[in-house]
């Protein structure tokens, strides 16, 4: 019998801490004096009452969680963050329908930063600060999963080698799962505030400033601007964010390692080095061909390669300029990107690298087991043999996440879009990017869509960035079987 118990209170405290998340805004509301106040205030108290009131159900059974208890919390509790989580935008106006509502939320919570807001900078600010802050709840709330809860589990980048062994033993940040994810809040909460402050320096207002940091360090991209980062095309605040966009894609443990010094476990990462090396490699390329193609001065092709490049890796969707306009070659470029995904440990979106990493590791070893069959050819990441059943989880799941991305876009074709939209939407959408390629390029925005492609591409982004085993498990037969 699985646990109600448990599963029950999570999600209470999960609504009470959005509620109060939600009063947060209400000072943003006064100060501006945005006219948002009352919505941010009754839906604040909405989500703290049923959360309250959900504690209060008293059922049997204790707080043990087990695997099957612990999908079912962070499945439902990320549909109920999702689902009070719109309540601003009802209550308010700003988007009056509950499929757009819902999208917009998924899209914040998911950090994918899609948007069906035509208008962003007619919004008033505690509606765009709650915006903002859906991204930075969503960003921690993942790595809080990845470190804590997936393990236990018994799947994500902890168990694919995210550092130096699975779960959190004394090789990684703590031994206790407790003091490992309050350190990685620690880190996440000190990053934003250093990036606030940098933004400020560089010519942003407070209150830009944090909403921008909200959302960079979630790698999740809503903009309180509708040019998103082109609106503020200077090397002072574009720089800082490229930079924090790329701390952001990486591994939590490996920044914790590098703050601490310990700079030899940073460079033991195999999926760190192959991260940089792809950044630094694809940036050379894309800055050649947009200075040729564009004949923009050295300074600002680089900058927009770079920005674009990191944006897209990282699933962050910030925009500093149009990349489809650069080449149809380019155009390509950035759609297969949307399929790489950065680090594990982090709150980037996408397949990951290290699961690349073990995929291309498995198949070039494979070569050499062909020629010789008798010997033993064991697969290494960062100096660990990765174990067999792992590497059939690498290939189960890629090939899940492509059926998925074939069948999303075979069903939203159907719907009415066409070919090219159809494969953006539907990449951004699994890889939780924000910006794809057709219609929804990152010079447009999902509000012309359906509702029935909306909820498409917000189911989707649900199913993309918790790790899709997370979602698809909960409708196998199995699942539900008496223990």
């Amino acid at each position: 019998m699985i646990n109600i118990r448990p599963i029950i209170r999570v999600i209470a405290v999960l609504l009470i801490i959005i509620g109060g998340a939600m009063f947060t805004g209400l000072p943003v509301s006064y100060y501006f004096n945005s006219g948002d106040a009352l919505s941010l205030l009754y839906s604040g108290l909405v989500c703290i009452m049923v959360g309250a009131a959900l504690w209060m159900i008293r059922l049997p059974g204790g707080n043990d969680i087990k695997k099957r208890e612990g999908y079912l919390i962070v499945a439902l509790g990320w549909l109920s963050m999702v689902s009070f989580g719109m309540l601003p935008y009802l209550f308010s106006g700003v988007i009056p329908d509950v499929v757009g509502a819902f999208f917009e939320t998924v899209s914040g919570m998911t950090t994918t930063g899609a948007s069906v807001l035509n208008d962003i900078e007619a919004v008033p600010e505690g509606i765009l600060y709650w915006r903002s802050l859906t991204q930075w709840i969503g960003g921690m709330g993942i790595i809080v999963l990845t470190v804590a809860i997936f393990p236990l589990l018994g799947i994500g980048g902890i168990e694919l080698f995210v550092a130096e062994a699975p779960g959190p033993t004394s090789d990684k940040l703590h031994p206790r799962i407790r003091e490992t994810a309050k350190r990685l809040w620690l880190i996440y909460v000190a990053l934003t505030a250093a990036l606030t402050f940098i933004l400020f320096l560089g010519g942003m207002n407070f209150y830009e400033a944090i909403n921008h940091s909200f959302t960079t360090m979630a790698t999740g991209g809503f903009s309180t601007k509708n040019a998103s980062m082109a609106y503020y095309d200077t090397p002072a605040i574009q720089y800082p964010i490229t930079l924090f966009m790329f701390l952001a894609g990486t591994n939590y443990t490996v920044i914790y390692f590098g703050l601490k010094g310990k700079f030899s476990k940073v460079w033991a990462s195999d999926e760190f080095k192959a991260y940089l090396l792809i950044v630094f490699l694809f940036t050379v390329v894309v800055t050649l061909v947009v200075k040729t193609n564009t004949g923009l001065p050295w300074e600002k092709s680089f900058r927009d390669s770079i920005f674009q490049l990191v944006s897209i890796i990282t699933t962050t969707g910030f925009v500093s300029a149009d990349y489809t306009s650069w080449s149809n070659s380019l155009t390509m470029l950035f759609f297969v990107l949307m399929f790489l995904g950065a680090s594990a440990g982090s709150t980037s979106g996408g397949i990951k690298l290290i699961r690349h990493l073990v995929f291309f590791k498995n198949s070039f070893l494979e070569f050499k087991r062909i020629l010789h069959p008798r010997a033993i050819v064991p697969l290494k990441l960062n100096g660990q043999v990765v174990t067999g059943r792992i590497r059939t989880h690498i290939i189960i799941f890629l090939l899940l996440y492509l059926m998925l991305f074939l069948i999303g876009s075979i069903v939203v074709s159907a719907m009415g879009l066409d070919f090219m939209t159809a494969i953006g939407a539907v990449a951004t959408s699994l890889g939780n990017v924000g910006p794809g390629i057709g219609e929804v390029g990152p010079v447009d925005n999902f509000a012309w869509l359906s509702p029935q492609i909306k909820f498409t591409l917000s189911i989707l982004m649900l199913l993309g960035r918790l790790e899709l085993f997370t979602i698809l498990v909960l409708f196998t037969p199995y699942f539900w079987k008496a223990n």
